[in-house]
Order: structure tokens, then C-alpha cells, then sequence
């Protein structure tokens, strides 16, 4: 599976940013959070149908040094580069975009003009961000833009189209949006060879059917193997890229066992890669946060709203239930840097936190059961502590009452399973305490 630059970007417009821009526009924050989601697959789908142009990738590899990411209210609107990059993406249909969606947010065509070089800017930069941290040239850069046009039609939120965008026959040649709609191809293709149900007698096909083989098997049979055979590959291609492993480089005089003792994957989910499920709106009383249906955000307003918390009569009813992050990722080796687009899942806690006061959490981190336990202790103490000072710094710090690593203590998958089976140990989890 191709990476979704959404989860690279997403960290950048989190719930403060939207509240700050709401405020700023004049706007309310669920119609601001509704223009964001439209625009930012928007965005990305202009990037990759223009992967290859010298623009485009002269604008993402200048990004990383521009300071685009740290002034992104502030100085994107007036931004040189980013109106020419928008104007070389969308050309005349950069009007149409804007009018629509505002129309589709409920805001203003100012607040939708600003809010798309609010986001244009947080997904240039936080590309830039990447291709700068994993050494990607210009040819990589483009590659990355091209993988888009494989998952972008999961990206639109419900009610928008590329049609209803207004951007005509931007997207021709590949099925770029997410209404079903059949995408005509361009007319000088080549006619496509159609099968059709022979009348001739005694079920024989016609004579012209014969002189190209005597048999449709004869060019149907190796096509149907051929479909089943990429069918496979890209299935073996999926496996693979849903598990990344981390290999420990904590000390530099460790034995073999230790070279190899955090095999732990460095993503704070439960094994499931997140690029397989869709972002939606998770409704926090009014408020819209980006998240996946049935994950983190989703379950621990569910079980706020129900009284559940306030309900329960001391720390031991709670202490049972863990809510796993669902796309927290550190830096392989490291217990105090995350990954871009992590910060997005942490800001929607805060705001969970920040909705519900009288709420208190406990973190947890966890390995699987392979290497050096002192070393994988080590590290799960230390993205635990991270992010309990990291909620602190947003406000919220006396609602985190503890942090803890754990280390493989309650890893179930035994060490010599495969790396897939064991990526369920391998987890940052949060979970209610009192």
C-alpha cells in the first residue's frame, strides 16, 4: 500500500489550529474543520496529476527551509509561493475550487480562499518535511505525489466530488473521486476489444472468431491467470508494507541479542496498518475530530457520553479497558521524537481532555517479546513519559496522572512468530483513570 501524505499532514491541522482559524475568519469551528477536510484531498490530488512538474517539485523541496510549517496562519495567505504553486496546479479552475468549496463548508469564498493556502502551505511543508528527513530527491518527491492517484477516492468526504469541486476534466484518465461516477476516457485511445455472446448455431462462434484462434479461451484464459497473478503481488506488496519494524540503536556496545532487542514497530496502533481504514468526522459535543470509526477518538467519547467514567466507582473498574492509539508514531531508535503526522491523534485527545475536565488518563507503552527486555523497558518508559509531558505542555497536565512502559510484560505473541502476528504487542495505549 502506497503512504497517505494525509497522515503526514493531518498533524499540522488539528483541533487548535482550526479553533485559531475560526477565530481569526471569523468562522465556526465545524465549518472550518468541513472546508479542511474538502481541501486537503483537494490539495493532494492537484500535487500528484502534476507529480512531474518542475514547479511542483522545486516548491516541495524548498519547503523544508521556507518555514512554511511554523507560520502557517500567518504567513501563507500572502505567500508568493504558494499562490503561484496553486495557480500552476488548478489553473483557471483555482475559482471554481474556492466558490465550492465554501458553498459545501458554509463559509465565506475570503475564509475558503485563505483556508486553501492555509492548507496548500501545511501539505507542502510537511512533504518537504518528509522528503528532507528520508532523503528523498525530486524523482522520489514526484513518486510519492504519483502513489496518490491509488487512494485519493477514499479521501473526499461524503457530499463532495471532484464534479461538484468544479475542476471539469482535471482528473481524466484515472477514477480520482469518490462518487462512483464513470470517468470517460480520452477519445483517441485505443478502441477496447469487446466479448459478446455468439448466435451462431449449435453454440459455435462466428467465423471471424476462428480466424483469430479458433476459441476466445485462447487469449481469455492467460489474461484471467495474469489478473489472478497481480492480484497476488499487489496482496504481498500490502502484508509487507502494513508492518514496519524498528531495530533498537539504543547503545552502542550491546550484544547480538541486544542489536536486535526492540524488533517493535513504530506506530502506537494495534497491528493494523491506518492507511487501510478512512478518516471520518468523530463528533466531540459539536466539534468535528479527524479520526477512524471505532478508534481511539471514537471510543473514548462513547464511553465519556455515556456516564461511563463518572460512573465508575474507583481506579480497578477502569484499569481493564486500554483505548490503543490509532497513528502515534515515534522515529525508529528513538523515545522522544515522533514521526509527521503524529501530533494530529494527540490533539484530538487534548481536546477530549479539554471537553471532559473532571477526566483522568493514564499512558502506557508496550513492546512484543523479542530482544532484549532492558532495552525494550527502556524505550516504552520513554515514549510513554514523552507524551505524558507532551499533553502537559497543550494544558492538560494535571488530567494525565501517569505514565508507564512496560516493556513486553503483557505481550501475548510469542517471540517466534512472524513479525505481522506480533504487531499487536507493539503499542502506545491511553486508558481512563481515577
Amino acid at each position: 500500500m502506497s503512504l497517505n501524505l494525509i497522515d503526514l499532514i493531518k498533524g499540522q491541522l488539528g483541533p487548535a489550529l482550526v479553533s485559531q482559524s475560526a477565530s481569526q475568519l471569523g468562522e465556526s469551528e465545524s465549518g472550518i474543520s468541513k472546508a479542511i477536510s474538502g481541501l486537503l484531498p483537494a490539495v493532494i490530488g492537484g500535487l500528484a496529476n502534476n507529480a512531474n512538474d518542475p514547479r511542483v517539485l522545486d516548491t516541495i523541496t524548498g519547503a523544508s527551509s521556507s518555514g512554511l510549517l511554523g507560520n502557517l496562519l500567518g504567513g501563507t495567505s500572502s505567500s508568493p509561493v504558494i499562490s503561484t504553486l496553486l495557480s500552476s496546479i488548478f489553473g483557471d479552475k483555482l475559482s471554481g475550487l474556492v466558490n465550492s468549496i465554501a458553498s459545501f463548508a458554509g463559509i465565506s469564498n475570503n475564509s475558503s480562499n485563505s483556508l486553501l493556502n492555509l492548507v496548500t502551505g501545511a501539505t507542502v511543508g510537511s512533504i518537504g518535511k518528509y522528503a528532507a528527513d528520508h532523503n528523498l530527491d525530486k524523482s522520489g518527491i514526484s513518486s510519492l505525489l504519483s502513489d496518490q492517484k491509488g487512494i485519493v477516492s477514499t479521501l473526499l468526504p461524503a457530499g463532495l466530488s471532484l464534479a461538484s469541486l468544479n475542476l471539469g476534466d482535471w482528473a481524466k484518465g484515472y477514477k480520482f473521486d469518490n462518487d462512483q461516477d464513470a470517468i470517460r476516457q480520452p477519445s483517441h485511445e485505443e478502441p477496447k476489444v469487446e466479448v459478446t455472446r455468439s448466435t451462431a448455431p449449435n453454440g459455435t462462434f462466428p467465423e471471424r472468431n476462428k480466424d483469430n484462434g479458433g476459441s476466445i479461451w485462447k487469449w481469455l484464459l492467460p489474461l484471467l491467470l495474469l489478473i489472478a497473478a497481480a492480484y497476488f503481488l499487489w496482496k504481498q506488496c500490502e502484508k509487507k508494507e502494513t508492518t514496519t519494524t524498528m531495530t533498537s540503536t539504543d547503545s552502542a556496545n550491546t550484544s547480538a541479542d541486544t542489536a536486535t532487542a526492540v524488533a517493535s514497530t513504530d506506530t502506537a496502533g494495534s497491528g493494523v496498518a491506518a492507511n487501510t481504514r478512512v478518516d471520518e468526522n468523530i463528533d466531540l459535543n459539536g466539534t468535528a475530530l479527524q479520526g477512524y470509526k471505532g478508534g481511539l477518538e471514537d471510543q473514548m467519547i462513547a464511553f465519556l457520553k455515556s456516564d461511563g467514567y463518572k460512573n465508575a466507582a474507583d481506579d480497578a473498574v477502569l484499569k481493564e479497558k486500554w483505548y490503543d492509539f490509532d497513528h502515534v508514531n515515534f522515529k525508529t531508535g528513538s523515545g522522544n521524537q515522533l514521526e509527521a503526522g503524529s501530533e494530529g491523534q494527540l490533539q484530538n485527545l487534548v481536546a477530549i481532555l479539554k471537553a471532559y475536565p473532571d477526566a483522568k488518563i493514564k499512558i502506557g507503552g508496550y513492546t512484543d517479546k523479542t530482544g532484549n527486555e532492558a532495552v525494550n523497558l527502556k524505550i516504552s518508559k520513554e515514549r510513554a513519559a514523552f507524551i505524558k509531558d507532551w499533553l502537559g505542555k497543550q494544558g492538560v497536565g494535571a488530567q494525565v496522572l501517569d505514565a508507564e512502559g512496560y516493556g513486553s510484560q503483557f505481550a501475548k505473541v510469542d517471540a517466534k512468530a512472524s513479525d505481522a502476528e506480533r504487531a499487536t504487542d507493539r503499542k502506545m495505549s491511553v486508558r481512563f483513570a481515577k
